[in-house]
């Protein structure tokens, strides 16, 4: 489907969010459609890890609003809150596994919290949502003992645990070689295929923007804005400004006026 024919699962209005008296983005807009892989991306200090706590809900914004599915989020009673939360999965950067416990109670985490199933439906949903990521044989492994790219592929079996509509990936490629990296992307295509989940993803891997996003958007820490947005190749070929072209072209970057 076209993602301009989708109806968007997620809207941001005019949010403004701040760290005391520092602004960091400035009455920013625009919607995640459903079933689309969309990309948050901007150089160093632009606000994208700002932006992916105010949409998880971790920061509240200044002024604005995100909405999540139509409702408002955070909301404004715990039940809501707890209701959208219920719909979306977090990977972060590091992955964030509890190094003591194994993978299978990694992924079980949120089931254990959140669901009255048995410990034998909890260990076959843990096992169905390994399989999904390739590791259907790490399961009783710590994650000491997985690679770099295993320890993602788990976290983000864990993100999957509740069966989310939507799911946040922060820089997800950091760290990993060429190849690695690849398949993680290949991964992360074929799930949002096969299950419809969104993907909203925060990175600045030039492969994995070209690979993954259906359209991005960029933001730029001196305006504290979205400086462009649209299908990454379109703005590598016709870049609205010069920090789009430097970006998408890997130039150094022009001296501002």
């Amino acid at each position: 489907m076209n993602p301009a024919n989708r109806q968007p699962i997620i809207s941001v209005r005019e949010l403004t969010a701040k760290y005391g008296e520092c602004t960091v983005l400035d009455k920013i807009s625009f919607e995640v459609n459903h079933g689309e892989i969309f990309i948050i991306l901007g150089g160093s200090g632009c606000g994208k890890s700002t932006l992916m706590k105010c949409l998880i809900g971790l920061h509240q914004p200044a002024n604005g609003a995100v909405f999540i599915d139509g409702e408002r989020f955070p909301g404004t009673d715990e039940e809501t809150y707890n209701r959208i939360l219920r719909k979306i999965g977090v990977m972060y950067q590091s992955g964030a596994l509890f190094g003591s416990m194994t993978i299978q109670e990694n992924v079980r985490l949120a089931m254990d919290e959140f669901t009255p199933l048995t410990m034998d439906a909890k260990n076959a949903a843990v096992a169905a949502k390994l399989a999904l990521v390739g590791l259907q044989d790490a399961a009783g492994k710590l994650p000491s003992e997985l690679s770099g790219g295993m320890v993602k592929r788990a976290a983000i079996a864990r993100a999957l645990a509740l069966d989310p509509a939507i799911v946040f990936l922060d820089e997800p490629s950091a760290g990993l070689d060429p190849i690695t990296s690849a398949g993680l992307d290949a991964t992360i295509i074929k799930l949002s295929r096969d299950l419809g989940i969104t993907f909203v993803i925060v990175t600045h891997e030039l492969a994995s923007i070209y690979t993954l996003a259906g359209r991005c958007i960029m933001l730029d820490a001196r305006t504290k804005g979205i400086i462009a947005s649209g299908q990454p190749a379109d703005l590598r070929d016709h870049p609205p400004n010069d920090l789009v072209k430097s970006f998408f072209h890997r130039q150094p970057l022009p001296t501002y006026s």
